[in-house]
């Protein structure tokens, strides 16, 4: 008689969620079905969030989602942010980009190139109570993200930062910022530099709030800065490796992107299902004609495609497997079906679905910003042909990929 053999371990499916993982997931789906949902609409009609909403995030630690115990934060992980980001969207994609920016970006350029000194300083803060947001965009800086004009003079242990941000997400929240100006014009990108400032440095002034439409309730304004001293010690990482700050940091922003586009392509789904099960015409449901049952299975499949890709290149982050190539066409996918799905959605609606009475034409609204913000649409086909053309089709090796 033969020896059993064991069986060889068998990879979970990238969907499965373990334990803690569901429950994250549950809790933060509660809140944003319980707590935000009301408040959706005029929120977006005031271009406003909520104090009220923004304190429950902090207290629920959706603000500081990998920040370490330490220093406050939860002691998630990375995939745990974009579950985060997945279930705000599905209700308001507003209130997802305020999680998204503050875990993918400010917090975790901090994690990756902060001292120890500025970790506890400013991690402590942004687990619990501040708002960060991450300046890097200006008016002749946007697709060409280092044609930077902001200055930064040295001026013995402080510089002196002189010029004007634009379309900064969170910047009428926020009380600590990322700034990327240049200490070196004539060396190009190997000048740039990142700043840690606060709110009410001297000469440091928020300006004019963009009037948008879609994602309303998520601030997008400008920054100017005239003459702002900030110490040396606020430089985040190396004088002149400002570049290197935005570029690792925006490469994991993108896999937050493509899980704010999911969340909002599945509640566009979910309103689309509810109403083909509730609304009869010629005596029966429209969910049964076939007509409306092929539009309802190409959304779901486009969901589930985006669903694959996003999860992919977070579990790859926090495998710390190279994802930058994953993460390009997690964001791109992401953001192209956001926009189908949303608008199929209000075919299946109908005349309602063009109305404000039903949420999806506010999703629908929301869903173009994704192709534009943290890399356009083109610029990931840049960064996907890159992969493609050095390594082919070896997915082991395609994630290597620096754009």
């Amino acid at each position: 008689m033969k020896t059993p053999v064991a069986a060889e371990p068998v990879a979970a499916p990238l969907t499965q969620l373990n334990e803690d993982e569901q429950f994250f997931r549950d809790s933060v789906r509660r809140f944003a079905r319980e707590r935000l949902a009301p408040h959706v609409r005029s929120m977006d009609e005031a271009s406003q969030f909520r104090k009220d909403l923004l304190d429950e995030m902090f207290e629920m630690g959706l603000m500081g989602i990998d920040i370490r115990e330490e220093y406050g934060g939860q002691g998630g992980t990375f995939f745990q942010s974009v579950l985060a980001i997945e279930q705000l969207a599905k209700v308001d994609p507003a209130a997802s980009v305020i999680v998204d920016v503050q875990n993918t970006l400010v917090s975790n350029a901090i994690e990756a190139w902060g001292t120890p000194a500025q970790k506890k300083k400013y991690l402590s803060r942004l687990a619990v109570e501040c708002v960060g947001s991450y300046a890097l965009s200006e008016p002749a800086a946007g697709s060409d993200a280092f044609a930077l004009t902001t200055r930064a003079l040295e001026r013995g242990d402080h510089y002196e930062i002189s010029g004007r941000k634009l379309w900064i997400t969170n910047a009428n929240e926020a009380d600590i910022f990322l700034v990327f100006a240049t200490v070196d014009p004539a060396a190009g990108y190997k000048g740039i530099t990142c700043f840690l400032m606060e709110r009410g440095m001297p000469g440091f002034t928020v300006g004019r709030k963009e009037d948008k439409l879609g994602i309303r309730a998520s601030s997008t304004c400008e920054l100017v800065f005239d003459s702002v001293p900030v110490p040396a010690e606020n430089i985040l990482g190396q004088r002149g490796k400002g570049y290197k700050v935005a570029i690792e940091t925006l490469n994991e922003g993108r896999i937050g992107i493509g899980a704010q586009m999911l969340g909002l392509a599945e509640g566009a789904l979910e309103h689309a299902l509810q109403y083909a099960r509730d609304r009869k015409q010629f005596g029966q449901r429209i969910g049964d004609f076939q007509g409306v049952q092929f539009d309802l299975a190409e959304m779901a499949t486009q969901v589930e495609a985006a669903r694959l890709l996003v999860y992919n290149a977070a579990r790859l982050r926090d495998a710390r497997q190279p994802f930058i190539t994953q993460a390009a066409m997690a964001k791109y996918f992401c953001s192209t079906i956001a926009e189908e799905v949303a608008s199929k959605a209000i075919e299946v609606l109908g005349g309602v679905g063009f109305t404000k009475d039903y949420p999806v034409e506010k999703l629908y609204r929301d869903a173009k910003i994704g192709r534009i913000y943290e890399g356009t649409s083109n610029m990931q086909r840049v960064t996907i042909a890159k992969a493609l053309l050095e390594y082919g089709l070896d997915s082991q090796k395609i994630g290597h990929n620096r754009d």
